[in-house]
């Protein structure tokens, strides 16, 4: 039996969810052997809210092969010309046609092909999409004629809904892996006929923040109702997590899924108000006579 590994990444939050990123994919690529790297990048510019062409260079550079988006795709307008003509930045399929950019990618590696899927739920989402059950449904007979090897992301706020999907297509796609939550689910498994399922691959981004963003002004939205403005935490210690998958290449379906949640006390960052993510984000390690600055835990 011919397997691959694919690392897939959760949500990263600003610029420290690319530190995070630029930091750890290339070093679990090389330690776990990993075939492709799948992130969801909705969330990496310094707000928070979008990604940039200049954002997709760098993570392409530090190793994502595929990065797909949620409910923030569209938000920064620099990235809508990209999403059109290019194949690596995915938006959710189940917006309508005329939106731009598409929701299916393929990663080709070695003479195979991994299709990946952009999908986004409608529950408690504030957008009016198509049903994601029909959407991929409609869709797996173009992808499969091509590779048995199918990974959605479904960026999606229930955790009913993301379960439902996930039950649903079981055995019919390789892993469905929720994204959007930012808190790591503990749930993550083979399902009966195959499919590797997770709610939530959670975030990259601050450990002590409230889904990455600065926790005092959502206490203060909280407790007053008041509106307020959601800002991306840069005070560490940091938190990156994500799963590894080992996929079948013959049927398509998964061997195994290993959940990761790294905890980085290295990155900090001198300026909290820095400018867009360049090619090499501008952090710095403390000082410590530790060898070890990360724990990392893995499932079972």
């Amino acid at each position: 039996m011919k397997s691959i590994r694919v690392l897939c990444f959760g949500d990263l939050i600003g610029q420290a969810g690319c530190a995070l990123f630029q930091k750890y994919a290339p070093r679990l690529k090389r330690e776990y052997d990993v075939q492709a790297i799948i992130v969801n990048g909705e969330n990496s510019v310094t707000n928070g809210r979008g990604i940039t062409s200049k954002i997709v260079a760098s993570l392409r550079h530090c190793g994502a092969d595929m990065i797909t988006g949620g409910n923030h795709s569209f938000q920064q307008k620099d990235v809508l010309p990209y999403l059109n003509e290019h194949d690596d930045l995915l938006r959710p399929l189940n917006f309508p046609s005329a939106c731009p950019g598409k929701g299916i990618g393929f990663i080709k590696f070695e003479g195979f092909k991994i299709g990946v899927i952009s999908l986004q739920g409608r529950v408690f989402m504030s957008q009016h999409l198509d049903c994601p059950f029909r959407a991929l449904e409609s869709a797996l007979a173009y992808v499969r004629a091509q590779t048995p090897l199918v990974i959605v992301d479904f960026h999606a706020e229930a955790s009913a809904e993301k379960m439902g999907l996930g039950h649903y297509f079981d055995g019919q796609v390789s892993a469905i892996l929720g994204t959007h939550t930012h808190t790591q689910t503990a749930d993550a498994r083979v399902l009966p006929r195959g499919t590797a399922f997770i709610t939530d691959l959670g975030m990259s981004g601050a450990l002590n923040s409230m889904i990455g963003m600065k926790k005092e002004p959502i206490l203060h939205n909280l407790l007053t109702q008041m509106p307020v403005k959601f800002e991306v935490d840069l005070t560490g210690p940091f938190v990156s997590s994500g799963v590894l998958l080992e996929l079948d290449m013959e049927t398509g379906l998964a061997i195994s899924i290993e959940p990761f949640r790294i905890i980085d006390t290295e990155i900090t960052f001198a300026d909290k108000e820095q400018p867009e993510m360049q090619s090499s984000p501008q952090t710095r390690a403390k000082k410590s006579s530790k060898n070890v600055h990360d724990t990392r835990s893995w499932g079972e």
